[in-house]
């Protein structure tokens, strides 16, 4: 049984356009290829930081929301860890 999934992903300013697009594009197949189905891709864009993150104060925001058997959440992370460029990430789990 799949579940809905919330990732949101911190991005770093210096990346270019078509690298933030190449690395969302990579997430993404990740979820299509490991049985899960993308919902919906909200860019957030640029935004301040609460405090620096890697010398930065601004990240580029991106939510990703999912349906997904639990397997598929943890290559997702293992992915996102050996990328270059993301900050941090964080996923939850959906209320039904």
């Amino acid at each position: 049984m799949a579940n809905n999934y919330e990732t949101l992903v911190l991005l770093s300013p210096e990346l270019a356009e078509e690298d933030r697009k190449g690395i969302l594009d990579n997430l993404t197949g990740i979820v299509d290829r490991e049985g899960g189905k993308m919902v919906e891709t909200d860019d957030w864009g640029m935004r301040q930081l609460a405090y620096p993150v890697e010398k930065q104060t601004r990240g580029y925001y991106v939510r990703l929301v999912f349906e997904a058997p639990g397997a598929l959440v943890a290559e997702l992370e293992r992915n996102i860890r050996i990328t270059d460029g993301i900050f941090k990430f964080m996923t939850v789990k959906l209320a039904a």
